[in-house]
């Protein structure tokens, strides 16, 4: 509420909501009903930015390579790790070319934490 007080002509004064032009003479805050002179607001523009990171969380996608929840149980393959010899890997897969070529699979081991793709 505090950064719609600092630039927002667009924003309610007292609650911080965005405006509602209801007329050439007024726009008025639809939760706490405030009005104020439209003169205030008509040709002036409004610009922000949206970056990756704000959708990403909007969204609930993670980064490749964040690490994943602790309680979150990753498949398992039975394949040997190419530096351990340990016999059961775990495997995620990622599109990460055209949709009309194969997914790439990501592997860990969990015994010495190796990671190699596959694909």
């Amino acid at each position: 509420m505090e950064k719609s007080r600092e630039s927002g002509f667009l924003f309610c004064n007292l609650c911080g909501t965005m405006l509602i032009l209801k007329s050439n003479k007024y726009a008025e805050c639809p939760l706490c009903e405030t009005t104020r002179n439209a003169k205030e607001i008509i040709d002036k523009n409004i610009a922000y930015t949206v970056s990756s990171e704000d959708i990403r969380r909007e969204l609930g996608i993670s980064l490749f390579g964040e690490k994943m929840q602790e309680d979150a149980e990753l498949p398992k393959i039975k394949k040997a790790c190419e530096k351990c010899q340990h016999p059961e890997l775990v495997y995620t897969t990622r599109q990460t070319r055209s949709a009309d070529e194969g997914q790439t699979t990501y592997y860990t081991c969990p015994n010495c934490g190796h990671r190699f793709t596959e694909g």
